[in-house]
């Protein structure tokens, strides 16, 4: 038997980390997330935030354990608002480190950027195939970055949609992001267009994927029966959604402790046009059957999603099977003899 002193920690790229999980198995290792959530079967706290006045952005550190795929891993996350007006650099680094819960030796430091889009989006997928209508067809993305590549590749999982609109503030996003997607997709086309509420009016799925602090998916705009996932709130003060919107929504969250200050909800708990009475519960209740998600196909029903490090921990252990099977990345001796 190998010694474990004698094991090296897998080292892997964003390169590296791409292709090694397909989309399906993305949304299948959320869903694996939440319902552990929904379980109880699971250590994390809601995720911590580092903030300098020096340098606008923040740190966000995300550990958790799971006990089903049995895992532990800390994703650290790096925000600076100006690292691409000043330094050229990606507004959003994070390194995920995935650990050997019983003994805590690092299997593998990886990029978290691909993992963390394909991750996001499968929250959204999880929710669509949890709570939006049966017979949903037209999906609106509100963003073109990519999270929203991401959150198609994985929603194109659970609907077959016969309509995808996208939205972006400028053209040129819009135009870079169907050069990009729109290969991969022969059963539609990508609508991409600047005008938000051409976008939103009559979908069945709504998903927002944007830093927005103000809303910009407006009351009128929502019909009766639609599913919106709100993924882009992530710190206090972030707001995508009219919060007229949620009064009329069953509401559900990731994880309630977190959501109450980092996610959509905040800042109409902050405000008191909602109380967390009106949170209808988290999403991990529904997949374990303990709380009905839709009641009824004219209920408009929101996802507040935030992110939480569960959805690390349960993707990661397959993320590294895969690359160690694939002979990627570089293997380096973290402990001395």
């Amino acid at each position: 038997m190998e010694s474990w002193r004698n094991r090296k920690t897998l080292i892997l790229s964003r390169t590296d980390m791409m292709g090694l999980v397909t989309p399906a198995e993305y949304v299948a290792c959320v869903e694996q997330a939440y319902r552990m959530h929904g379980e109880g079967r699971y250590v994390m706290e809601p995720k911590g935030h580092i903030v300098l006045d020096k340098y606008p952005g923040e740190w966000e550190a995300m550990p958790s354990y799971i006990e089903a795929p049995e895992a532990a891993a800390c994703k650290w996350v790096s925000i600076r608002e100006q690292n691409r007006e000043r330094f050229d650099l990606p507004t959003v680094f994070s390194i995920l480190i995935y650990t050997h819960p019983e003994t805590g030796f690092p299997l593998a430091i990886c990029d978290g950027s691909f993992h963390t889009v394909m991750r996001t989006g499968a929250a959204a997928a999880v929710s669509v195939k949890w709570m939006a209508r049966s017979d949903a067809q037209t999906l609106a993305i509100v963003g073109a970055g990519h999270m929203a590549q991401g959150t198609l590749a994985t929603c194109h999982e659970v609907v077959k949609w016969r309509d995808v609109r996208v939205w972006s503030r400028t053209q040129a996003s819009l135009d870079r992001f169907i050069k990009s997607e729109q290969p991969k997709y022969a059963d539609f086309e990508i609508r991409g267009s600047t005008h938000l509420k051409e976008v939103v009016q009559g979908a069945d799925a709504i998903v927002t994927v944007t830093p927005a602090r103000a809303p910009l998916v407006m009351d009128d705009w929502v019909a009766d029966g639609t599913h919106i996932a709100a993924l882009g709130a992530d710190k206090r003060g972030d707001q995508e959604l009219d919060p007229r919107i949620l009064k009329r929504a069953r509401i559900f969250v990731d994880d309630i402790r977190q959501c109450r200050t980092d996610g959509e909800i905040n800042v109409p708990l902050a405000t008191g046009l909602l109380t967390e009475r009106d949170i209808a519960g988290e999403i991990g209740e529904v997949i374990v059957g303990r709380k009905p998600g839709r009641r009824s196909v004219a209920e408009i029903t929101v996802f507040d999603s935030t992110g939480i490090a569960l959805q690390d921990a349960a993707t990661v252990p397959l993320e590294y099977e895969r690359a160690r099977a694939a002979g990627v990345g570089i293997e380096k001796k973290m402990i001395s003899t």
